[in-house]
């Protein structure tokens, strides 16, 4: 394998991992509406575990309120159940065609709590880097032994993989401190 494949393998892993979070973070409730609370929810559906967003159309006509509107009324009591059964801590209201939710805002402890849960999120990411970096130089330095590749090329994309490495982590840091900011708003 070049070392040209070695770091677009690592680069991959990296932008999955930060991607990841990215997906992981939308689910966490803040004190507004946002679409992501919700849209990944499996509701059982005609027997198979089918996205949120599949069924129904999903707004945030304010920012403490989100309204789905399935597109089969007769799947609103099995959205309503699904969305009683996630984690999220909101209990639905229907009026037999529209489901509403309101977000009620976030206490000062629950918000510190939050901050916790995705500081522990985003190290993890990190440490999925870390090891995308780790994985990567023992692949180069394989190759540098086995005499596949020359010591100053061996030296180059080691450089090039921290590189790497600090620029997905920055983006990770990034991508924390938004959802931080986000948190602490009121």
């Amino acid at each position: 394998m070049a070392t040209d494949d070695i770091l677009l393998e690592v680069e991959e892993k990296m932008e999955a991992a930060a991607e990841y979070l990215r997906k992981e973070l939308r689910g966490i409730r803040t004190g507004r509406a946002s679409v992501g609370l919700v849209d990944h929810i499996k509701v059982e559906y005609y027997g198979s575990p089918t996205d949120l967003r599949q069924l129904a159309t999903i707004s945030t006509p304010d920012a403490t309120l989100i309204v789905i509107k399935p597109f089969d009324p007769n799947s609103l009591r099995d959205i309503e159940r699904a969305i009683q059964t996630s984690n999220l801590g909101i209990t639905p209201s229907t009026d037999g065609k529209v489901i509403r939710l309101t977000i009620p805002p976030l206490s000062g402890e629950r918000r510190l709590q939050l901050t916790g849960q995705v500081k522990k999120m985003a190290e993890a990411s990190r440490v999925a880097i870390r090891n995308a970096r780790r994985d990567g130089n023992k692949e180069i330095e394989r190759q540098e032994k086995a005499s596949e590749t020359t010591e100053d090329q061996a030296k180059d994309a080691k450089d090039e993989t921290q590189r790497l490495t600090d620029e997905y982590e920055k983006k990770v840091t990034d991508i924390l401190d938004a959802k931080i900011k986000e948190i602490q708003e009121t």
